[in-house]
């Protein structure tokens, strides 16, 4: 839509040689090679030696995408320097191309001109390009803002358990990591948080950074108002609600089971039911073992994982927008009242076709992923199912599979986190040719349906 607008006002935009998509595409392309060249260096390895290329690559797209999914652990492999590279990464990835690039605009002084207004708007999700400057801004603020306040609470925490300089550190890396919902972390051995399950303050200071980056910066702005918008109360609603079923079935699912949850105390069981039904909406982090969930509780997880956090935030999946409008057409065809309706207003076509369409490629997209890590692995297909989906969520859970992938599974998971932090429709976009609307439109015609 702001493109069209941009071409009618202004045709010579058309002739440029990429489209915003390909910009977006090509940039996160660019911070990801850049940071596999950096992780592959001798210095950013523990022990001194050069990471396999595969290997770094591997690391900064999950860096990059804000995934989480690693074949090595972040804190036995990698040196001071290679986790503050995979630090950047994470906040470059969190921010976005085109939002990295405007904060070293501002900082500089540089002009940002109509083109990066109508990235920065695509990229954003918002509706014109008034305002794109300012919201990108305030979306900076209160990122840091953020970010800050979750680095003090978890530095003060872990005061106790090292020296200030570490807890700084840790605060920091962890604060970041989780408000991106990266979910990397610097534990060792491949734990994450489970020494942390009985811990309330660090299990509830990375959830509530967890939820406020999977909201999206609109909703963040728009609670500061009196009055919330159709699409604030949407993701508002659609997130309580995705929290709170799941921090139910997790619990009913897992309660008695030894290898989990079984072997906390009640409140402790309630407690890490609830982190892990936050955590796959595409965060990653874990306070029980994942390995050892039982069948039932992973598809759980495997659909909150698609579903992810909502747009315009730092988490990915499908959305909880394109979750949810789909739900409103079908009860409103089965009610038989017309017009999907949310919260009295009628919810456009155009949002109606678009989430209809991100859905269905979605899962196409990751039963083929899931297929083809099978055969490449040998593995069971909800093994694979539960990688790939976490990799295209931008989650980083893992069931211990990713560790073991073969190149071809590490390159398969690659492929899949990078589609799931750009966004099918702009990868689709980016490798097409510039569309534009038809001014045709043929007769319509009845098929049989049902």
């Amino acid at each position: 839509m702001v493109r069209q607008f941009a071409l009618a006002r202004y045709p010579w935009l058309g002739r440029l040689s990429l489209s915003p998509s390909q910009t977006i595409i090509i940039g996160f392309i660019t911070i990801i090679m850049v940071g596999a060249v950096l992780l592959s260096l001798p210095v950013a390895s523990e022990s001194g030696r050069p990471t396999p290329f595969l290997t770094a690559l591997f690391t900064a797209t999950s860096a990059t995408c804000v995934t989480g999914l690693v074949v090595v652990d972040t804190a036995d492999h990698y040196s001071t320097f290679g986790e503050m590279v995979i630090l950047v990464l994470i906040q470059l990835g969190g921010f976005g191309y085109m939002t990295s690039w405007a904060i070293l605009a501002l900082i500089l002084g540089w002009r940002i001109g109509l083109r990066e207004r109508i990235i920065l708007t695509e990229s954003h999700n918002l509706y014109d390009l008034g305002g794109v400057v300012r919201f990108t801004r305030r979306l900076i603020l209160m990122a840091v803002t953020i970010e800050a306040t979750g680095a003090a609470l978890l530095t003060l925490r872990w005061l106790g358990e090292e020296p200030f300089g570490r807890a700084l550190y840790m605060g920091v890396f962890h604060s970041v990591s989780a408000f991106n919902n990266a979910g990397f972390d610097l534990m060792g051995g491949f734990t994450s948080l489970t020494a942390y399950a009985r811990d309330p303050v660090v299990s509830g200071v990375i959830a509530g950074l967890i939820v406020l980056g999977g909201l999206g910066f609109a909703v963040l702005f728009d609670l500061r108002s009196r009055h919330l918008t159709v699409h604030s109360k949407t993701v508002l609603l659609t997130t309580g609600m995705l929290i709170g079923v799941g921090t139910a079935l997790i619990a009913l699912l897992e309660f008695t089971n030894p290898n989990t949850l079984g072997s906390l105390p009640a409140p402790a069981r309630l407690l890490a039911a609830f982190f892990q039904a936050v955590t796959p909406r595409t965060a990653g982090f874990s306070t029980i073992d994942i390995g050892s969930l039982a069948q039932p509780t992973l598809v759980l997880l495997i659909t909150l994982m698609f579903i992810g956090a909502s747009p315009g935030g730092t988490g990915g999946g499908i959305k909880t927008t394109t979750f949810i409008i789909p739900l409103a057409v079908i009860l409103s065809t089965i009610r038989g009242t017309g017009d999907p309706v949310l919260f009295g207003r009628r919810i456009m076509a155009q949002n109606i076709n678009k989430s209809l369409t991100i859905a269905f490629v979605s899962v196409a997209f990751v039963v083929t992923m899931s297929v083809l890590l099978t055969l490449a692995e040998g593995v069971e297909f909800l093994s694979a199912l539960f990688e790939v989906t976490s990799g295209f969520g931008t989650v980083g859970l893992s069931t211990g599979l990713t560790p073991h992938l073969s190149p071809w599974g590490r390159i398969i998971v690659i492929l899949t986190v990078f589609s799931g932090r750009v966004g099918l429709l702009t990868v689709a976009f980016g490798l097409t040719r510039r569309h534009r609307p038809s001014r045709v439109r043929y007769p319509e015609e009845r098929l049989f349906v049902g």
